[in-house]
């Protein structure tokens, strides 16, 4: 019999493994539902969780006291998911310093789960990856430390997230969801699960590989756009052309796909192409386009800050010793996560120019700034803004919803760059 959508399904037992922008709010749904464990080494996230705070900001504390009144259990031993059947994982996968996978948390996260492993519990993995990293990576750490046999003893799944940190319009259930399964019993049981909670349905693949690369492909796609209008401005930059009036003429058009130039950075768009490519590289394959288009982003923060600099020089400004402002230091508008924004490659640059540079941000967290990049910002106080007419350059490198209503206006004394075309006015922007 199919199952139906909404209706839950008897003796489950959810751990979630990893609280952070994508775990937290799957946890909070399943628990409308079933009985869930969420699991995070991070004994002070747990505590912040367990007091209904969610510095990620993607439950209020409301949601979260509603979570905790349903039952859900936060926690940051292991041993406390030992009587669970279902395992899901939604911990970060990055890059390293040399932009290759980054698989130690995915692959600590299977160690946990091999330990309390029992026959017939199913792991299903939300962590973008590339195409086979799930039965090639995972599944043989889940063995070796289960003593169990995959496909026989216990099985695997795969439901790549959607979530878009910051949306509070396109929130988990109203995403629709792709799932996949290690045999067909199990991808039915695997898409029940989540059909159960996803009111926007869900999309069945044939295979966990599909699905796997069904997710790297998304935000490679939305990489290789923006890459090409970021290309754009560069070309218009020369051409003396405003960029966003060439764009608003051209989205005119019907088929006309609206992207707009700008830094790309955070834990997804700029990061996931380098999975494919990594995996492609290791089966022979030089993925040209796809890296011509990280190359291309990944200089985008040098072009901005060069742009600036440029823009000084006309207005006779003298560069070493210089004070900028930069206002933003997270990777998108209205949302606290910095996980690799590349607002830090414009401030490294202009440091370079020997420039003084300062950075204001409300949303971002100070000490995790400060851990991340060695920096500091200036402080965010109810009362206390920064003075834009104490610097000689602002750059707007994030369009938070609190800088509308700084005074922002391009003058003789200071040069104003504006990365969103957030602005009304502005010397530049891309």
């Amino acid at each position: 019999m199919p199952h139906k959508p909404g209706s839950t399904i008897p003796n489950t037992k959810i751990a979630i493994i990893g609280l952070g922008y994508v775990g937290l709010p799957l946890a909070a749904e399943f628990a409308k539902k079933y009985e869930v464990t969420g699991f995070d080494i991070f004994q002070e996230r747990i505590d912040e969780l367990q007091n209904a705070h969610d510095r990620t900001l993607e439950l209020t504390s409301e949601q979260l006291h509603e979570a905790l009144k349903n039952g859900i259990h936060f926690t940051a031993k292991a041993d406390e998911i030992a009587d669970c059947n279902i395992y899901i994982v939604t911990v970060p996968t990055p890059i390293d310093k040399n932009k290759r996978p980054n698989l130690t948390p995915l692959i600590k996260a299977s160690e946990t789960i091999g330990k309390v492993l029992k026959k017939n519990d199913i792991v299903v993995y939300e962590s973008t990856v590339y195409p086979g990293a799930t039965e090639e990576v995972c599944v043989p750490v889940l063995e070796k430390f289960s003593g169990l046999k995959f496909n026989e003893d216990f099985y695997c799944g795969y439901s790549p997230e959607r979530i878009n940190p910051g949306d509070k319009e396109h929130t988990v259930t109203k995403i629709l969801k792709v799932t996949s399964g290690s045999t067909p019993e199990i991808a039915q049981k695997v898409d029940a699960l989540y059909k159960s909670i996803i009111t926007a349905g869900t999309h069945l693949a044939p295979s966990i590989k599909v699905a796997e690369a069904a997710k790297v492909i998304e935000n490679t796609q939305r990489d290789l756009n923006i890459a090409f209008v970021n290309e754009l401005a560069i070309i218009f930059n020369k051409l003396g052309i405003d960029t966003t009036a060439v764009l608003e003429a051209a989205g005119t058009k019907w088929n006309f796909l609206k992207f707009k130039p700008g830094l790309v950075g955070g834990h997804c768009i700029g990061v996931d192409p380098y999975y494919l490519t990594h995996k492609a590289q290791e089966i022979g394959y030089n993925p040209e386009i796809i890296l011509a288009g990280r190359r291309l982003n990944d200089n985008m923060g040098t072009f901005v800050a060069n742009q600036v600099i440029k823009l000084m020089i006309k207005k006779g400004k003298k560069i070493e010793g210089a004070k900028v402002l930069v206002l933003g230091i997270t990777f998108k508008e209205n949302c606290p996560d910095i996980r690799n924004s590349r607002v830090i490659d414009v401030i490294n640059e202009l440091k370079d120019f020997s420039c003084n540079v300062d950075i204001y941000d409300p949303w971002a967290d100070k000490e995790e700034v400060k851990r991340e990049y060695g920096i500091e910002l200036l402080p965010v106080t109810k009362n206390q803004k920064p003075k834009t007419k104490n610097y000689d350059a602002i750059i707007l490198a994030v369009a938070h919803e609190e800088f509308k209503t700084l005074k922002i206006t391009p003058d003789a004394n200071h040069v104003v760059y504006d990365i969103k075309a957030f602005l009304e006015k502005s010397d530049g922007r891309l």
